[in-house]
Formats: C-alpha cells, sequence, structure tokens
C-alpha cells in the first residue's frame, strides 16, 4: 500500500456528486489512500497528466483487474508494442478519414430518422428519447453489431461498465456483465461468417482482416462497446442540459458565435463521463513524498484534473468560452481515447446542432430537474424536456 495519507469518503454522497470531496483532496492531499474504493488517488492535474504517460510505472496492463477478468484482454489494458499493435489494427475503421468519407453521413442519417419520430408529447425523457438510441444505432455502425437492437447495446454496455466498476463485489451485478458479454459474443458469432466473405469498416470488419487472435477481437469490440455507448448517451445529454441551464452560452453556439464542439469539450471537462481510469504500479516509485509498491492499484482521476484550480478558472462552472486545452477528458499520452474523433463528430457535428434545429423551443421542465450520478462513470440518468410541435 502506498505511503499516501487516508482520506475517508462517504460513497453514496461520492456517487451523487464527487466534486466537494475530489476538490479537499486536491487541497489538502491531492495523492491519497481512500479506504472505502481501496485505492490510492491521483486527483490533481499534472500528477495524472505526467503519470499517464509512464506507462512503465503506471501500467495499463492489470492481469487481475475487473475488466481484464469481465471482459477479457483488451487493448485498453494493454501497454507499449502490445497496445499499439491492436490500436494500430483498429484505426482504418476509426480514422479521421474514416469517420468524415464514411461514418459522418450514417451518423446524420440516424440522428434524422430518430428526430423524425420525436414528437413533444408532454414531458419527454430525452435521454431515452434520443441520446440513448442515437448512441446505439452509431455504435452498431462501427461496430458492426447491425444485427442487434439499439436497446441491446445499451443494456450490454451499462451491464459492462457497471461490471467494472464493481469494486464491493455485489454478485448481481457481475452476473448482469456476464450476461452482457455473453450476448456480445453471440452477435459477434453472428456477424463474423459475412464480414469474412465480405469486409466492411467497421471495427469487426477491420479486426478480421488483420492476424488478431480471435480472444483479442472479442475483447476489443466489447471495449468499443463499454465505452462507445455509455459516455456518448451521457455527453449528448449532458451537454443538452448545460446548454439549456446557460442560454446564454447557448445562444452564443446557435448563433454560430463558438463552435458546437467548443461546447462539447467544454461540458466534458465540467462533468468528464470517465471521470477514473485505473492502474497498476508495475514498479517502486515515489512522487514527492508518496511511495508505491508493485502491484497496488491506482485511480487517475480524470473529473478531478478538468477541475483543478491550478489550470482552469472558475473550474466548478460551465463555460463554453473557456480554452479547453488542458482537458484529459479523453485521456493522455499513449491510451488517449482512440474513437474521440469518431465521437466529437458524433455529438458536436451531428447529434447538437440537429437537436436544436430540429426542436423549436427545446427547453427543460421546471418541476422535474434532471439526475445526475456517478464517479468512475458520470452522466445524466435522466433529462425530462418538452419543445413546440
Amino acid at each position: 500500500m502506498s505511503t499516501a495519507p487516508h482520506f475517508d469518503i462517504d460513497v453514496p454522497a461520492f456517487w451523487q456528486d464527487p466534486y466537494p470531496a475530489l476538490a479537499r483532496m486536491r487541497k489538502e492531499a491531492p495523492i491519497a489512500f481512500v479506504p472505502q474504493l481501496g485505492s490510492t488517488l491521483l486527483t490533481s492535474r499534472d500528477d495524472i497528466s505526467i503519470s499517464e504517460k509512464q506507462i512503465d510505472v503506471f501500467s495499463s496492463h492489470q492481469p487481475a483487474g475487473l475488466m481484464n477478468r469481465l471482459m477479457g484482454h483488451n487493448m485498453m489494458r494493454k501497454d507499449g508494442e502490445a497496445h499499439m499493435n491492436e490500436r494500430k489494427a483498429i484505426f482504418p475503421a476509426i480514422s479521421p478519414k474514416t469517420v468524415r468519407s464514411h461514418w459522418t453521413a450514417q451518423f446524420e442519417a440516424h440522428a434524422t430518422r430518430i428526430l423524425d419520430e420525436l414528437k413533444p408529447d408532454g414531458v419527454v425523457d430525452f435521454v431515452q428519447a434520443f441520446a440513448l438510441p442515437f448512441s446505439g444505432e452509431c455504435l452498431k455502425s462501427i461496430t458492426g453489431l447491425t444485427n442487434i437492437g439499439f436497446e441491446a447495446m445499451d443494456a450490454w454496455s451499462q451491464g459492462m461498465i457497471e461490471g467494472i466498476a464493481n469494486y464491493a463485489g455485489d454478485p448481481e451485478v457481475e452476473a448482469r456483465c456476464h450476461a452482457a458479454t455473453s450476448g456480445i459474443d453471440a452477435a459477434i458469432d453472428d456477424m463474423v461468417p459475412g464480414l469474412r466473405k465480405t469486409p466492411d469498416l467497421s471495427l469487426l470488419g477491420v479486426m478480421l482482416q488483420t492476424d488478431m487472435p480471435m480472444e483479442s477481437v472479442r475483447a476489443n469490440v466489447k471495449l468499443a462497446i463499454s465505452g462507445g455507448q455509455n459516455e456518448p448517451r451521457k455527453a449528448i445529454a449532458g451537454t443538452v442540459w448545460a446548454l439549456l441551464t446557460h442560454p446564454e452560452q447557448l445562444a452564443l453556439a446557435t448563433t454560430g458565435a463558438i463552435p458546437w464542439l467548443q461546447a462539447f469539450e467544454e461540458y466534458a471537462r465540467w462533468i468528464s463521463p470517465i471521470g477514473m481510469s485505473p492502474r497498476r504500479i508495475a514498479k517502486p516509485w515515489s512522487i514527492r513524498d508518496v511511495s508505491f509498491e508493485t502491484d497496488e492499484r491506482v485511480f487517475l482521476m480524470f473529473g478531478s484534473a478538468n477541475r483543478d484550480e491550478k489550470h482552469f478558472e472558475r473550474a466548478d462552472a460551465f463555460d463554453v468560452r473557456r480554452d479547453t486545452s488542458k482537458s484529459v477528458a479523453f485521456g493522455a499520452g499513449p491510451h488517449f481515447c482512440a474513437g474521440a474523433f469518431a465521437s466529437r463528430a458524433m455529438i458536436a457535428e451531428v447529434a447538437l446542432p440537429a437537436i436544436f434545429n430540429r426542436l423549436k423551443n427545446l427547453r427543460l421542465i421546471a418541476h422535474q430537474p434532471a439526475r445526475i450520478g456517478g464517479w468512475a462513470f458520470r452522466g445524466l440518468l435522466d433529462l425530462p424536456v418538452t419543445w413546440d410541435a
């Protein structure tokens, strides 16, 4: 165990709103052991940015970790050459060129179809009505699992997200995760023959054209689903909510004074959908007066880094005019999110402008505030809205 000072948290309160506790940690103990989580947390932006690049110390390779055990050994849990080889293998599916020439048009078609079907029939939960199906349909296209419904995609993503954050060891949560991964394996098995015969630009189609072992193909599809559904769903709903609660900033986006991408990037800084990434200490190490032992677990708290007062003035405020260049919402170093370009296209180029162009006078419901929760993965649980027909 590290020599970091102990910092106790109220776990339910931390789930409801982690930011007050994280702010105290940054001030009192920026590297702290939290016994309720069984891990040492790094909360300052500088420590996290430096440490994530030191893969010889802060290793993503975690043989006994929940992700490896429940989802298989994917590229996110590999370092060095092993990581880069798989990253290069999937690049043709999610490169900026492929996103621009192939996926963006499909994203637009999904958004148009879903928005065409929406009606302001009383109060509408925008998470369920748009953010969830849009993310799911886009992810079906990108992964190549077009043989399932978006509902299954979302359920599988949620099952795995809850499973890999199940540090309390709840057997029911683990069982739901196993059910999700079994469903994904069956969907992959169904699609493989056709994609081997007629390859396409999907993740599954591209990986099947390489010599990647099938267990790695499966693990990387599961990785794409775990993050590619959950995070865009939360970011779409969250950015819409943030703009609706800051109408003067929404006006900046709708008039073109600031790009939609800036609004999305600021939301991802302000409420990072991925609030934490775990690491394994690969060798004895020290940061200032804190020493770490080999194989102990460390949490890089991205959500805290993105509210670090040393780098972001009025860090707790949502401000689309802010310089977000120091945000680590998509990570840093060799494990920078491989799907970042696709996510930006989905959300900033397609979803946000389509939503505010199509849904006239989109507005919140005064007596039904949106609910938000999570710390490892954070976002809106619902978003009650209405608009004019």
